[in-house]
């Protein structure tokens, strides 16, 4: 049983879909539920990753903006301490004038946008497809004669359309604004915005590279505006929001795909991103970039193949590759910020993606390794990986930074 589509496109503000979405949505929810109680205060504790990478995420941000305005808030860090349910854990406590505790909400942000706790869980809702492996999938529509895109419209029904025509507008605007967009982003890195210099740059070159910069810049432009808290589109989170909008928008002005086309695209790209979020995750903080950026480029490359004419097979050796070559992907931002390295993942993961698409449509779609075994595969790699590698800036990349302060170390 899976979920509905939607859940993988959410249109909301950047940096990041765990960090800064869900934790507005759970703040909304707390505001509810203490509405008829005499609160004079909110204190928030933030734990895991939420506490460790928070800062720069803006989670705080985040939830200010919705608590303070009804009732003074504040927020507690606590990086060492991971609730079991999930690392992203999040602790709301609602106090009257004389600090009795009136009210506590704890919530985990489990990716997406997506919020669970013991009681309740967004990702387990009426279930709209009765089958949630790709295997089955393929089956289903291979005895019938349908697409993808065909079973996606017959399980949620014509509505869909809509909802993936507002989709694709939001994804195309985060685009050209981010092109339009110049200067250095928030943050401690000062770093500068490349999506416009790319794209300018891409111009004095061939069509080969020409190209390729085009898919470069639009990736940056989009996930430039995501770490500005610019209104992105999830694909499947946040931080790897720029892939999809770049490989479409790429293929549709070069190749003049109808928007109708792009909409069935997209459609096709978030069945396969459901398949992961049903039977893996989507969170960095659980399993690590390759959650993130490596679905992305598996549902890029999926709607690339499908756009061009690929067969149910050669959609799912698309998507198999873009996910497979992002196997142990850590998440190690710099300085806890959606900036280095999630936003060249993203240029690099779109063209990944258009590659994916290309090897497969050179063969005749079979292949050795399904794309339910390295969702499965992804999985696991995900629960073997260090925390340090999921989301909370203490390794990789994050730690040689601050240890050498930015500088480039060689030693002999």
């Amino acid at each position: 049983m899976m979920d509905s589509i939607k859940q993988i496109y959410k249109i909301g503000h950047g940096p990041s879909s765990s960090h800064t979405i869900a934790p507005m949505r759970a703040s909304k929810m707390f505001l509810t539920q203490i509405k008829e109680l005499p609160v004079d205060r909110i204190e928030v504790t933030l734990y895991g990753s939420l506490a460790a990478t928070g800062k720069g995420h803006m989670t705080d941000q985040a939830i200010l903006s919705v608590l303070n305005p009804v009732h003074p808030t504040t927020i507690l860090w606590e990086p060492r301490v991971e609730l079991t349910f999930h690392p992203n854990g999040m602790r709301f406590v609602a106090f009257d004038k004389e600090g009795k505790e009136l009210k506590e909400f704890k919530v985990y942000s489990i990716g997406g946008g997506t919020l669970a706790n013991e009681s309740f869980n967004e990702q387990v809702t009426t279930p709209v497809y009765e089958l949630s492996t790709m295997a089955d999938i393929i089956e289903y529509l291979d005895q019938r004669g349908l697409s993808y895109w065909e079973y996606v419209e017959s399980c949620e029904g014509p509505d869909i359309w809509d909802y993936l025509a507002e989709v694709w507008e939001v994804m195309k605007q985060s685009v050209h604004e981010g092109l339009a967009a110049e200067g250095v982003l928030p943050g401690g890195l000062r770093l500068r915005r490349k999506a416009a210099d790319t794209l300018v740059k891409s111009l004095s070159y061939k069509d080969s590279v020409k190209t390729r910069g085009m898919v470069y810049s639009y990736a940056l432009a989009v996930s430039e505006q995501n770490a500005a808290g610019g209104r992105v589109v999830t694909a499947p989170t946040c931080g790897s929001c720029g892939v999809m909008p770049a490989v479409l928008l790429y293929l549709q002005e070069t190749r003049s795909f109808r928007d109708e086309r792009i909409l069935r695209a997209l459609a096709t790209a978030g069945l396969f991103a459901n398949v992961v979020r049903t039977n893996a995750s989507i969170s960095g903080a659980e399993v690590g970039c390759q959650g993130e950026v490596g679905v992305a480029c598996a549902m890029a490359a999926a709607a690339a193949s499908q756009l061009f004419g690929g067969t149910l097979h050669q959609i799912e050796y698309a998507a198999e590759m873009g996910l497979e070559h992002h196997l142990g992907l850590t998440c190690d931002p710099v300085c806890g910020l959606v900036q280095i390295p999630c936003i060249e993942r993203n240029a690099f993961a779109a063209s990944r993606a258009l590659d994916a698409n290309t090897y497969a449509n050179f063969t005749d779609g079979r292949h050795r390794v399904s794309f339910d075994q390295v969702v499965a595969a992804m999985h696991q790699t995900g629960k073997d990986l260090p925390s340090l590698y999921k989301e909370t800036a203490e390794g990789g990349l994050a730690l040689l930074h601050e240890k050498y302060g930015g500088k480039i170390l060689i030693e002999d």
